[in-house]
């Protein structure tokens, strides 16, 4: 959408959620969402608790949203006031706002062209790569639907006439002119002094973003032409690092970068990118790791493993377990050290942490693995099936 006076053709025929909070912004969003689909619309508000006014901003959304005969929702959430709040805050309201989304709704937000060119520049402040520096996209996939932002090529005037001309009303949020957030920083005081000396400067801003968007996709394009023309990725998602190893760094860089933004992972830094290409040199005995926040990637043998770690586990219930659990003692157990078992069809019993490597399992879920037992007699194994009882 160029413009307010004409109808997004994006949203024809859409489920429409709008993000609310009650600012100009959102509420010239709501009113032109209402006027071309009031049919297709409801309103989700999030509370953070931050402000001693954050009730009076929810019944002033809800009132307006009653008027106006729309469904209103309100998401409460709490924050511990730390030093990052205002990204924790962020982070927060979309995942509340991801749970929210139901299948092919699309969420709108009302950022526009002088947001995009604050957020390219605190991604440059930030030393960001072209990721960041591509900020935010006018749209992509959020939980079951998609985060839309129709008024991205907008500049705030073009919002100010359209809330002028329209006489709406809107609530001021006064953590909005606190200049210890950095955001509020560039636009109260570092861009206003800019745009003395750059003439369209916000403007020019978001199209160095909109370049920037089109190299993170001939990026993407790369990541995946290499993994596909080199076999790369296996069935789980592992990186094949014979293959991998062949291409050059700045590709294998390139790679790693996809991989992990796949399979939604905080970007790495660039210290931390430097140690995951470490592991493809490591001894192939090895099992070195490297963590940040709550990910990990680690080396076995010749793959890289992506270990989410926020990701709750559920694993399917062994069919074993399902036959032997209801038997006369039956109990599970773990590996204990120096552990031989006795496969069926072998003579001799075999150290269990061999047969383990020889299965391919990596040391880290060895331990997590059930035993079966039967009148302390070792029946199955998860991940090995069945075995004859040993020592």
């Amino acid at each position: 959408m160029d413009n307010l006076k004409t109808k997004d053709s994006y949203l024809q025929g859409k489920n429409i959620v709008l993000g609310l909070s009650g600012g100009m912004d959102s509420v010239v969003l709501l009113h032109y969402l209402h006027t071309h689909f009031p049919k297709q619309l409801r309103v989700v508000h999030c509370n953070h608790h931050l402000s001693e006014h954050c009730d009076h901003w929810h019944a002033f959304c809800q009132q307006i949203c009653k008027s106006l005969n729309i469904p209103y929702k309100n998401i409460d959430f709490y924050l511990e006031k730390t030093s990052n709040i205002e990204e924790n805050a962020r982070k927060k309201r979309y995942f509340s706002l991801s749970c929210d989304l139901n299948q092919d709704e699309i969420l709108c937000t009302a950022h526009h062209q002088d947001d995009q060119a604050e957020t390219l520049l605190l991604q440059l402040f930030r030393g960001a790569g072209v990721a960041g520096l591509a900020s935010m996209p006018p749209q992509k996939p959020l939980g079951l639907g998609v985060h839309y932002r129709p008024m991205l090529g907008i500049g705030k005037q073009q919002v100010i006439d359209y809330a002028t001309q329209h006489k709406l009303n809107w609530i001021e949020d006064d953590s909005n002119k606190d200049t210890n957030f950095r955001r509020n920083l560039l636009r109260l005081e570092i861009i206003p002094l800019l745009s003395k000396i750059y003439q369209n400067l916000t403007k020019s801003l978001a199209r160095s973003a909109k370049h920037q968007s089109e190299a993170l996709k001939l990026m993407r394009e790369l990541a995946e032409l290499d993994i596909q023309t080199n076999n790369l990725l296996d069935a789980n998602n592992r990186l094949q690092i014979d293959a991998l190893t062949t291409l050059q760094l700045h590709r294998i860089k390139n790679v790693l970068r996809h991989q992990l933004n796949q399979l939604n992972f905080l970007a790495p830094s660039d210290k931390i990118l430097d140690q995951i290409i470490e592991l493809l040199s490591a001894k192939a005995d090895a099992t070195p790791l490297v963590r940040w926040d709550e990910f990990e990637v680690r080396r076995y043998q010749q793959s890289l493993y992506f270990i989410n770690n926020t990701t709750e586990k559920i694993s399917e219930k062994c069919p074993i377990h399902t036959e032997l659990e209801n038997l006369p003692n039956f109990s599970i157990r773990y590996r204990a050290e120096g552990q031989r078992i006795k496969l069926p069809g072998k003579k001799h019993s075999q150290s269990l942490k061999k047969v383990l490597q020889e299965a391919g399992i990596p040391p880290w879920e060895r331990n997590s693995l059930k035993m079966y037992y039967i009148n302390d007699e070792l029946r199955a194994m998860e991940r090995l099936g069945r075995m004859e009882h040993a020592e």
